[in-house]
């Protein structure tokens, strides 16, 4: 067991270091990553690895890993988090769905229900992806100077 968990974490640290060697400034990286934030925790059916896909192919820039990497973090678990934070922020902006209780859900409040869910998603999701730009941001220029620093106390072959 240890044995797959250590092989397990080389390969996602490789992962990560293959990220951050790409030819991407950490800019693009950050922007990448916010940007798979900000799809992947709206309620997008699925589609956002068919977007990302788009992404990647038209847009050269774009940071492969980095919009994969959101998949990852926003797994089933944590999106249902974040679905149910967002009826909650909806519903503390707009204030409850009237007639409705948690027992008493009928399909005539469908509409007030999706609008208090999609905007509160969506303030999440804006959020999200900032917070998720500065951290990656920074993680890739502390990671890019770390790199450089290192190469620099290397002594040139002669």
């Amino acid at each position: 067991m240890r044995e797959r968990v250590a092989s397990i974490r080389t390969r996602v640290w490789s992962g990560i270091e293959r990220a951050f060697a790409a030819e991407h400034t950490p800019h693009e990286i950050a922007l990448s990553f916010a940007f798979g934030v900000f799809v992947v925790a709206m309620p997008t059916a699925g589609t956002a690895l068919a977007l990302f896909a788009l992404v990647a192919y038209f847009v050269e820039r774009a940071s492969k890993l980095a919009l994969v990497s959101t998949i990852v973090i926003f797994n089933p678990p944590v999106k249902w988090g974040v679905y149910g934070a967002s009826f909650w922020l909806g519903s503390y902006i707009l204030g409850p769905v009237p007639g409705v209780s948690v027992s008493d859900v009928s399909l005539d409040s469908g509409f007030d229900i999706l609008f208090r869910q999609l905007l509160g998603n969506t303030i999440l999701a804006v959020v999200m992806a900032v917070v998720g730009y500065v951290v990656v941001l920074q993680l890739t220029r502390m990671y890019k100077y770390r790199e450089f620093s290192a190469s620099e106390l290397v002594p040139a072959d002669d």
